[in-house]
């Protein structure tokens, strides 16, 4: 019998997902499900053959060169992989795949449930109720704003772009959408989607933005102060993408002075280190980067990550190689 991959994983996985890798490979999880201390990580990284990472664990140009001589493939466990320098990757002749195609869905149920709480002040709502401090209903309280006929902004029309729009469109929002590049007529037609070829542009006319962009050194801070203040005082901004792309300290200035009307997060700038003026604002909701946590989203994450893996064993290419393009 030929000997079994060597793979360990940084972080507790689903049960299914955990049993199989351990008919497959010669596996080492995570019990704890404390993510691993950099010295752990660094043994992991000397002792694997295949690496199963999160997005919890940062693995840097540093830690590369510390990688051991039978590492060659880091198998992450999830679509982003902005926490990992592919680059010095490659260039060490380690492969990384990621699980791409995966969340579209539910993380677009997400991004609809905030587009739909914030301007309808479900926060305040729930608090109210949470504190036994509602005292019946009146006419004027908590009077929120209506959804239907208002313009949603898609900050990326990629595949969890798409899938809001085609949810946000039985709401009634007029779609808007800015991309570097238009997508094809057809498509457009589909979603009935206006393309903005300036950012700046399709800001000063939306009543909701939704980010759906990835974290890369072109879009860090891409919504930064000087873009904030081009949307309505009332505007609603909606992140379930990176927290990167949006300067948190200028959103939190901008929501404490009355110049946006709201925002629903499910990722933040400093990971979970969350600023805690946020905390305090009625008009924030916020989520523990929860837009991918399904059983069914993320049983499939694990089957890929297994594929990619027993394809690389076998001797092939893995399906969801990250390639340079893609960086």
């Amino acid at each position: 019998m030929p000997e079994k991959t060597r793979v360990i994983v940084t972080r507790r996985l689903p049960e299914p997902v955990e049993a199989r890798m351990r008919e497959l490979f010669d596996v080492t999880l995570n019990e704890t499900d404390e993510p691993m201390s950099p010295e752990t990580l660094r043994w992991a990284m000397s002792e694997a053959e295949v690496l199963v990472p999160t997005i919890t664990d940062r693995i840097d140009q540093r830690l590369l060169a510390q990688a051991g001589p039978n590492l060659r493939l880091i198998a992450n466990y999830g679509a982003g992989f902005d926490h990992i320098d592919v680059a010095t990757a490659l260039q060490r002749g380690i492969l990384v795949t990621n699980t791409p195609g995966v969340l579209a869905e539910d993380t677009a149920d997400m991004a609809m449930a905030l587009i739909l709480s914030i301007p309808r002040r479900v926060p305040e709502g729930a608090v109210l109720m949470q504190r036994g401090e509602w005292e019946g209903w009146s006419p004027t309280a908590l009077m929120g704003r209506c959804i239907a006929g208002k313009n949603l902004g898609i900050l990326g029309l990629g595949r969890i772009g798409r899938a809001i729009a085609r949810r946000a469109k039985t709401f009634g929002l007029a779609i808007h959408y800015h991309n570097r590049r238009r997508l094809h007529p057809d498509i457009e037609a589909e979603l009935g989607a206006t393309w903005w070829e300036s950012l700046d542009q399709m800001l000063a006319r939306v009543d909701i933005l939704s980010i759906n962009v990835p974290h890369t050194p072109s879009t860090f801070h891409l919504m930064n102060a000087r873009r904030l203040k081009l949307m309505k005082p009332d505007a609603v901004i909606v992140n379930t993408a990176r927290g990167e792309v949006m300067d948190e300290n200028a959103l939190t200035r901008m929501l404490r002075a009355g110049e946006l009307g709201g925002a629903g997060l499910d990722v933040y700038e400093k990971g979970h280190d969350i600023n805690p003026r946020l905390r305090d604002l009625p008009n924030v909701l916020l989520l523990p980067h929860m837009g991918s946590a399904t059983i069914e989203g993320r049983l499939e994450m694990g089957e890929k990550v297994i594929i990619n893996i027993k394809t690389f064993a076998d001797g092939h290419r893995p399906p969801d190689q990250v390639v340079p393009a893609m960086l």
